[in-house]
């Protein structure tokens, strides 16, 4: 029997193959698709909202031609949650890993943040657009990074994975692959309207795992999440990176998860839960 078939959808500024160690993990039990890099596909500029984002992920998933399990981190587990919301058919569940929800009081003050020519200066924007993104050799893109406490938190290999997958040559050296200019523009797009997918019942399972150590999270609050999520709300010991960080745990967590959400829709469904189908 075929695996089921699960697509994964990155964080803002990592390619999908930084996150390999996870998505090895997952494919002992998956059919694991993959997108490469969101917003560099000219066809779907970043706007606003990441609504293009949205369209872009789900001209993916249509390609399919039957609907799959749906995991995210950060970036890539709310634009899954908006292409669910917006597509039903194309998505079995959704587990967001360490997505920010953005809801309540504080979208209502990211409007107003907007609106005022203020997004770059109050969000990571401004400093994605100026980081440093060459170096003479990957050898010292390695020694750039790994002094950078965020970095040695993550798991043996994690790092190589993504330099593996996100430098490319460059003249001088080599090149951040994820352009710095894309990474800004999504972070200063943080849509302001998800409530919108939290007026009634969401129309697929979604679950969320969360970082105890998760600043990003501790920022957006999580009123929104426990909203769109319920009791299918787990927490993983690390930060906002803690797929890099812990990679099998993250893949155990996720996989508990999607049996999880699975069950319900199929419960809901009046029949028996069946994850491989």
């Amino acid at each position: 029997m075929p695996h089921p078939l699960l697509h994964f959808t990155h964080g803002n500024s990592y390619p999908a193959g930084s996150y390999g160690r996870l998505l090895d993990d997952l494919r002992r039990d998956f059919d694991v698709r993959t997108t490469d890099m969101l917003g560099h596909d000219p066809r779907y500029p970043v706007r606003d909202n990441w609504h293009t984002l949205i369209d872009e992920l789900i001209a993916q998933l249509e390609a399919y031609g039957r609907p799959a399990i749906l995991v995210g981190h950060s970036l890539g587990g709310a634009v899954s949650m908006l292409a669910a919301h917006r597509r039903p058919d194309l998505a079995r569940c959704v587990v967001m890993l360490d997505s920010p929800v953005v809801a309540g009081w504080r979208a209502g003050v990211w409007r107003l943040v907007k609106a005022l020519g203020l997004r770059e200066r109050l969000s990571p924007g401004g400093i994605a657009r100026r980081r440093r993104n060459v170096w003479p050799s990957r050898a010292a893109a390695y020694e750039h990074f790994i002094a950078k406490p965020i970095f040695q938190a993550w798991a043996p290999g994690a790092l190589d994975d993504y330099l593996d997958h996100g430098l490319a040559p460059h003249p001088d050296g080599v090149r951040l692959r994820f352009d710095r200019d894309v990474e800004a523009a999504i972070y200063s797009t943080l849509p302001h309207d998800m409530e919108r997918a939290l007026r009634g019942p969401f129309p697929v399972p979604v679950g969320f795992v969360a970082g105890t150590d998760s600043a990003e999270l501790r920022q957006a609050g999580l009123d929104g999440t426990r909203r769109l999520v319920g009791d299918n709300f787990v927490t993983i010991e690390g930060t906002h990176l803690y797929p890099m960080e812990k990679p099998q745990l993250t893949a155990q967590l996720t996989r508990e998860m999607i049996a999880r959400l699975l069950a319900q829709a199929e419960e809901k469904a009046g029949r028996p839960a069946a994850l491989f189908a």
